[in-house]
């Protein structure tokens, strides 16, 4: 075999392609691949994120479900400034890339016990799975926050899943969605190896858009980690296969709220508010069930933190907006982040920077002041 998942913690292989968590130890699987990344097997007039389809071997070509997912529009902002939009995604945001991956591996199976799928969501993640669940012929059962945004909320019964809010913190939601149901098959996208395995697309895609010169720095927001872990993940595959010759510095932006891997990062105490009223709603995430890979994977490709206020997301919000490109505020954290080591002059001037804009504007409640 030419990939296995096995514990990140004990190396314990995986017992399907359906578990979300180590068997003896609890702890997070991954997937690591054995191949080498080769550009000579890309599907060249595949132009969605199968064309990568063969460095995604637990999956079989006949097998695949999509909806024109990846090889988003690359854009140049400014000079050495470009925009990766991941907002015409199918659903809306990155997460498409995730629900792929995963469903068309499962869905055979799930289909096979005439079964269904759960999944918690603060609203992006949940309402990709239930597009790619809808897809597939899955029933499924999403737990979302009760604080949910509305067009999320919408966007994800409108795909036909069944929808219960859940009162308390994230962590309950996860709960509730985790709790054993009859038929019930857990596929949470931030425990799921396969999900945050799929986001490896998105590196593979910015090296082809660069021609194979990658640029030197990527902004990304963080939350759960599934974003950061997936293209950590990618990069590290074209570096070791010598397709690119050295690593991007990736930039992870949080929001003062909820700041859990920046403050690990530094080695600084964290300790979240009572209750989060944060623009970036969907960057919810104060106790990450991932931080230790997260904070490993970061320390492995030598990446950095970055930390905004609101009124610094805000901001990048509205001059996002107003050059043509509407984005959930949650996206316009990495946009934050990029302009604040802008203004301290931590970026040479010859460096390139790509901003990853993760999630589109309908999604966000926000109205014009």
């Amino acid at each position: 075999m030419n990939y296995e998942i096995i514990c990140s913690s004990c190396n314990k292989p995986a017992e399907s392609l359906l578990a979300f968590k180590c068997s003896s130890c609890g702890n997070p699987l991954s997937v690591h691949l054995h191949d080498k990344f080769d550009p000579a097997k890309i599907r060249k007039k595949d132009y969605s994120g199968w064309r990568y389809a063969e460095s995604f071997p637990y999956t079989s070509k006949t097998e695949i479900i999509t909806l024109g997912e990846g090889w988003t529009p690359l854009v140049r902002f400014a000079k050495n400034i470009y925009f990766k939009l991941e907002s015409s995604n199918p659903t809306g945001s990155f997460k498409d890339r995730g629900s792929t991956a995963l469903i068309s591996a499962i869905h055979k199976q799930i289909k096979k016990t005439k079964g269904h799928i759960t999944e918690d969501s603060s609203g992006n993640a949940g309402a990709s799975i239930a597009a790619y669940a809808s897809r597939a012929g899955l029933k499924a059962r999403i737990y979302v926050p009760e604080n949910v945004s509305g067009p999320k909320f919408s966007q994800i019964q409108f795909y036909g899943a069944e929808v219960t809010k859940v009162s308390g913190s994230r962590s309950h939601v996860a709960e509730a969605a985790q709790k054993a149901t009859e038929k019930g098959f857990y596929v949470g996208h931030i425990l799921h190896p396969l999900f945050r395995d799929g986001v490896r697309s998105l590196a593979y895609e910015l090296a082809e858009q660069f021609t194979w010169n990658m640029p030197e720095r990527i902004y990304l927001p963080v939350s759960a980690g599934t974003l950061l872990l997936g293209i950590i993940e990618g990069f590290k595959h074209l570096y070791a296969s010598k397709a690119i010759r050295y690593m991007p510095k990736i930039v992870a932006c949080q929001t003062e709220q909820v700041s859990p891997l920046y403050n690990r990062f530094r080695k600084l105490p964290y300790e979240p508010p009572p209750t989060l009223n944060s623009v970036a709603d969907a960057l919810v995430s104060v106790n990450p069930p991932l931080l230790d890979l997260m904070v490993k994977g970061l320390r492995e490709v030598e990446g950095a933190t970055v930390i905004v206020k609101e009124k610094e997301i805000y901001s990048a919000f509205l001059r996002l907006a107003k050059n043509g490109f509407f984005v959930e505020p949650s996206s316009a954290v990495a946009f934050a982040g990029f302009m604040q080591q802008t203004d301290k002059k931590e970026l040479e001037e010859h460096e390139k920077a790509v901003i990853i804009l993760t999630g589109t504007g309908l999604k966000t409640s926000l109205q014009p002041r």
